[in-house]
Order: structure tokens, then C-alpha cells, then sequence
């Protein structure tokens, strides 16, 4: 790929919801154990997602667990933290002709299209819509609950890269990126690409986006006019599912009291007041008034999942966790 120094001077990094939505699906999609360290939030997720038929709607025909999926999912982030709001609102207004070249090349690849996509490909106003609020509502199910956990992952891997760009140079980042991405001075190599990525058409630059779920791969999209995106495994993926520290309760308890404490240190994994009433032997009508304390507090956030709602920990509330763990 041709990439000459104003590129290399245009690079920028960006953290996009729907690239997390995109890669999340796929590997729920693929139902194997492929990716065996996401298996906690597999094991969570899939389940509410079935239950929802999220399995068999939109997104499952736009988003195989293999291959192409259309660039229009993905827009080019005008910022470093798009919200997922501004992304639907891009997607909602993609051009009916973005669109259908989408779904064309996603047919060359995966057969014949069902009547959902038909209809989409027919009238991609109208049925972009149904897309987006379908997205909505995955959101919801599977990654907000997780949203606290995924976000600090992805935000500590873009200040590591910027840090290694103020150390090192651009240049120096792009070689260290991913083991296909080599850049010799004149032009970035993706050595893994099946196609080549042309400069005529596309934006200068390039976006370098970090996602939690796309396993070793990189992936890449290119959308004249925007410059190119590339997709690549975040550092720290790995730990993205591991327990938070263990905290000394006595030290919290103090501050919080104790159930309020135990209620925090039972959300490594995002739960309703039933399952906390369950795993702490409080009364569900206790569980419920401690949870809306610390949600006040901004220790907690409350997701509705179909039926239910998922309370799930804070990003403050995992610093306070952490200050308690290094104070015992």
C-alpha cells in the first residue's frame, strides 16, 4: 500500500463501539471455541442473545462468522471516542448506493441473499432503520453491561501506542502493531491481505482502531472517500475477563458497610438483583435499595437485558476496588 509521509503524519487511533459490536457477533456467531478466553462473556451472552432472537435476525445475515461483512457497519470514527449514538446515526444515513455495493460483494461471498437483505438492498432508507435499532439492541444485551471492563482495555492500549509514537515515531508504531503490518519507509505491507488496498481514491491517513474481540486477526475496511481503518487485537485482551482484585473487605466495609461492599466484589460478572440476592443471601428488596445506593453513587450501572436488568460495576468502582486491594 502506497503510504507516503503526510499519511504517515494523518495516522490517528480511535475507540469505536461498532467495531466492538461487529467483531463480538462474528465470534458469537462462529459457536466455537476459537477464542477460548472470551468464554465467560460467550457463556453470559449468548444465551440473552438467543432469547432475543438477535441470533437470526439482521445482524446475523449481514455479519458471517467468516469473510466480508459490509463496510457500512463501520464508519469511519470522526473522533478518538465516537459514541455508538453518533455510529447508528452514521449507518442510518449511509447512502442507498454504499449500501448495495455492501450487499453485492457480501453475495458474491455468501450466496444469495435472504428477504431481510433483499429488502434492505431494495430500500436501504427504510430498512437501515430496523438495522440500527437491532443494533441498539444488541448493545444492550451484550456489551454495555461489559461496557466499563472493554472501554479501560481499549483506552490503556491507544496511550500505550501514543506514548510509543511520542518515544518512537509513527513508523516505529505501525511495525509493532501486528505481526502482517510491516512499513519500510515508503509503503505499509499487509502482508495477510488477500486484495490490495489502493491510495487513489481513499482519504490520507489511516484510522487504527483496537478491538477486544477480533482474536489474532487484523481487518481492514476502505470507503473512498475515508482513509482506510484497520481493525487490530488490543493489548490486554487477554486479562479482559480475569476477576477484579481482591479487595480487603474490612477496609471497604468501613466506607460502603458491608453489603453494599459484597455487592461490588460479587460484580466481576455483570448479575441481576435475583442472582445477587441469590449469591449474597440478602433479601431481593435489600439487594435492590444497596444497589440503588451505589448507583447514585456511580459505583454501579443498570442495563436491561429482555425481562431482566444487569447491574454491573462502574469504572469508578473497579478504581475503588483496586485502591482497597493495595491497601490490605
Amino acid at each position: 500500500m502506497a503510504f507516503t509521509a503526510s499519511d504517515l503524519a494523518q495516522v490517528r487511533f480511535a475507540v469505536s463501539p461498532m467495531w466492538q459490536v461487529v467483531t463480538s457477533f462474528r465470534l458469537l456467531s462462529a459457536r466455537t471455541d476459537a477464542s477460548p478466553l472470551h468464554r465467560p462473556w460467550t457463556e453470559q451472552v449468548r444465551p440473552r442473545v438467543a432469547a432475543a432472537g438477535l441470533d437470526r435476525g439482521w445482524l446475523a445475515e449481514l455479519v458471517p462468522p467468516t469473510g466480508f461483512f459490509p463496510y457500512f457497519l463501520n464508519p469511519a470514527p470522526t473522533g478518538p471516542a465516537p459514541t455508538l449514538a453518533g455510529e447508528l446515526a452514521a449507518i442510518g444515513a449511509a447512502s442507498a448506493e454504499r449500501v448495495r455495493r455492501d450487499l453485492d460483494h457480501l453475495a458474491h461471498h455468501q450466496g444469495p441473499p435472504g428477504p431481510r437483505l433483499r429488502s434492505l438492498h431494495h430500500d436501504p432508507p427504510a430498512r437501515l432503520a430496523r438495522v440500527t435499532q437491532e443494533i441498539g439492541a444488541y448493545w444492550d444485551l451484550a456489551l454495555a453491561p461489559y461496557w466499563a471492563r472493554i472501554r479501560a482495555v481499549l483506552d490503556t492500549d491507544v496511550l500505550h501506542r501514543a506514548r510509543r509514537v511520542a518515544a518512537h515515531g509513527a513508523g516505529e508504531v505501525l511495525n509493532e502493531l501486528h505481526a502482517s503490518v510491516r512499513w519500510d519507509g515508503s509503503a505499509l505491507h499487509l502482508t495477510r491481505r488477500g486484495r490490495p488496498m489502493p491510495r487513489t481514491t481513499t482519504g490520507p491517513g489511516m484510522l487504527l482502531v483496537p478491538s477486544a474481540f477480533t482474536g489474532p486477526r487484523l481487518l481492514t475496511t476502505q470507503v473512498p472517500p475515508d482513509p482506510p481503518q484497520l481493525a487490530y487485537p488490543a493489548r490486554g485482551t487477554g486479562s479482559l475477563w480475569a476477576p477484579g482484585p481482591a479487595a480487603d473487605p474490612e477496609a471497604l466495609s468501613a466506607v460502603l458497610g458491608r453489603s453494599r461492599t459484597r455487592l461490588l466484589t460479587e460484580l466481576d460478572t455483570p448479575a441481576s438483583t435475583t442472582q445477587l440476592a441469590h449469591r449474597t443471601g440478602l433479601s431481593p428488596a435489600a439487594v435492590s435499595q444497596y444497589l440503588g445506593a451505589l448507583r447514585r453513587a456511580g459505583l454501579v450501572s443498570a442495563h436491561r437485558a429482555g425481562r431482566s436488568v444487569l447491574y454491573a460495576r462502574t469504572a469508578a468502582a473497579d478504581t475503588l476496588l483496586r485502591a482497597a486491594s493495595a491497601s490490605g
